[in-house]
């Protein structure tokens, strides 16, 4: 409990700092574990709503029910969310066939950028873990793009015993992650000890579940029985696979995801 304590009161010091610095914010919510926690988490920084709105991008390709979780969260929370899509690209008809890190840009990337152009917003908040994936171990919590979105996560500052730099350049993009300290476990142990409304894909179902949410065409499943959180737990405390090795896209290019991410991705 005083782990989960630790992490939770160092998350919500960052929310809080990233509203009184950046006026123009906004949270993306992928409609996972990771990213659901992070809502959670706004709504306790700020007694029970979240100010920041909501951004979700759709790819048209996501698994009908996240979306359906989605709606229902939005009406019980009383969400504010903006929906962003590349229309332009999907009417040219791209999609995974066209190349998984093609399509993650245009429909991902490309859409996000598109949104935060359209809607002036200067801030993202992300529910990125550095455990998750090589790329995001480079990262900081509040860590600086160009105007064009992209990361030099060569020349990211330093950040040394809780001191964050949060003052930037007018045209700097700034993405902030309030969970690069937590781990996959960490995550479900806070999911179950807070009672956290979650997607029921994560529960096994014929000896599979999803350990990680995406693009139906690009997210396999695992060979799981997990069917509750201490189940998931306990999977997680024996598995030498790694989190997202369901994701297609992670495995067409050995470094995938720091191409994509060095383009602005997620």
């Amino acid at each position: 409990m005083e782990h989960l304590d630790a992490l939770e009161n160092q998350s919500i010091y960052i929310l809080r700092e990233a509203y009184k610095k950046f006026k123009k914010l906004a949270m993306l919510w992928s409609i996972g574990k990771d990213s659901t926690v992070l809502l959670w988490l706004a709504r306790k920084a700020f007694f029970g709503h979240c100010p920041i709105p909501l951004v979700h991008i759709d790819t048209s390709y996501k698994i009908p029910a996240m979306i359906a979780f989605r709606d229902e969260l939005v009406r019980e929370w009383n969400l504010r969310l903006i929906v962003g899509q590349n229309t332009a690209a999907l009417a040219d008809g791209m999609g995974p066939e066209r190349g998984r890190l093609t399509c993650c840009t245009a429909l991902k990337t490309e859409g996000l950028q598109l949104l935060m152009e359209e809607r002036g917003f200067t801030g993202l908040i992300l529910g990125i873990r550095r455990d998750e994936e090589g790329t995001r171990a480079k990262e900081r919590y509040f860590s600086p793009r160009d105007k064009h979105f992209e990361w030099n996560y060569k020349d990211q500052p330093p950040e040394l015993w809780d001191q964050f730099k949060t003052d930037f350049d007018a045209d700097t993009h700034i993405r902030i992650h309030p969970l690069l300290h937590w781990t996959e476990i960490d995550v479900w142990e806070y999911i179950k000890r807070e009672e956290i409304p979650i997607i029921d894909l994560y529960f096994a179902k014929d000896g599979e579940r999803y350990r990680s949410l995406g693009c139906w065409p690009c997210t396999g499943r695992v060979k799981s029985n997990a069917t509750t959180i201490d189940e998931i737990i306990a999977e997680l405390r024996s598995t030498n696979t790694s989190e997202r090795a369901g994701r297609a896209q992670d495995q067409e290019d050995t470094y995938a995801m720091q191409k994509l991410r060095a383009k602005g991705y997620m």
